[in-house]
């Protein structure tokens, strides 16, 4: 079953089928000869550079939003900067000089720019494991639709750091989805804003269609989990990623952070069950998992 609706807890959300099965590549990525120089000389690195090196005891971290003018502001980012060094960077100097060399992510992710929706920071990704790029909405345009940053960083993801997987995060209350779902269509606008979320149009047709008879609030919410899904679909319309989907080498996943419940649903889009066209595109999903 594709797409089909049932009401749960107030709120709509799709349906599918699960699939127990999962793509997964199986290739390794050797460890490149030019990194056998940190792997021998570098913990005679980190002995010497941390003896150099004061504890930096004591710091404050407290929260940006309680700092007062550009120069407190500035001195915490000091503060948080020498504390990532000492106590991160030089207890992991080996690792980050290796990083120092080359990169080889697993994952490339796209996330939100709201400043409430940190990748790094909920799923804890760690220095070399994603290649990301943030955009309002997280929206993946379609390929027809012309260059931007978004593609030139899946290019350059999929086809040099060849990652694994690209992992689509969208977010409750998303500014960028409710700015989508206000836009009359009969109303041309030469908002940098509105000409970006108009890439999610599909996503709010689909939202509209399903949910006419539920409050503004709760079809935002739906479009903000529909929106990521047309992403997925959106990016098999680059050949270059299609390829790799259908051979099994790259998966593509939606993920979902509600940051007042802090809980995230995760799931795979099932290529096999996809449709994409230009008249009628269709998705079906997979590996639904739910983190409370």
């Amino acid at each position: 079953m594709v797409g089909s609706l049932v009401h749960w807890d107030t709120s709509w959300r799709t349906v599918f089928p699960n699939n127990s099965s999962s793509v997964v590549s199986s290739r390794t990525r050797p460890w490149p000869k030019f990194m056998n120089w940190a792997r021998i000389d570098g913990c005679h690195a980190a002995a010497s550079f941390k003896e150099k090196q004061p504890e930096n005891k004591g710091i404050d971290v407290r929260n940006m939003a309680e700092a007062g003018g550009d120069h407190d502001l500035f001195g915490l980012m000091k503060q948080r900067f020498l504390t990532f060094k000492n106590h991160t960077y030089m207890k992991e100097l080996e690792h980050f000089q290796a990083l120092s060399k080359a990169q080889y992510p697993k994952f490339m992710v796209i996330a939100c720019a709201d400043s409430r929706v940190c990748p790094s920071n909920i799923l804890g990704f760690q220095p070399g494991e994603a290649f990301m790029i943030r955009n309002i909405a997280n929206l993946v345009p379609l390929m027809k639709n012309g260059p931007s940053e978004c593609n030139a960083a899946l290019e350059f993801a999929v086809t040099t750091l060849e990652v694994e997987n690209i992992l689509v995060i969208g977010h409750s209350s998303c500014a960028g989805i409710e700015n989508l779902m206000k836009i009359q269509e009969d109303v041309e606008s030469r908002s940098f804003i509105h000409k970006w979320v108009t890439n999610g149009n599909v996503a709010k047709l689909r939202t509209k269609a399903a949910t006419a008879h539920l409050s503004f609030s709760q079809q935002c919410r739906f479009c903000e989990k529909e929106s990521i899904n047309q992403s997925l679909l959106n990016m098999l319309s680059y050949p270059w990623i299609e390829d790799k989907v259908r051979r099994g080498l790259l998966s593509l996943h939606g993920g979902y952070y509600n940051f007042s419940s802090c809980t995230f649903e995760k799931w795979t889009l099932d290529f096999n069950g996809c449709t994409v066209n230009e008249e009628n595109s269709s998705y079906v999903i997979k590996e639904e998992e739910f983190w409370s």
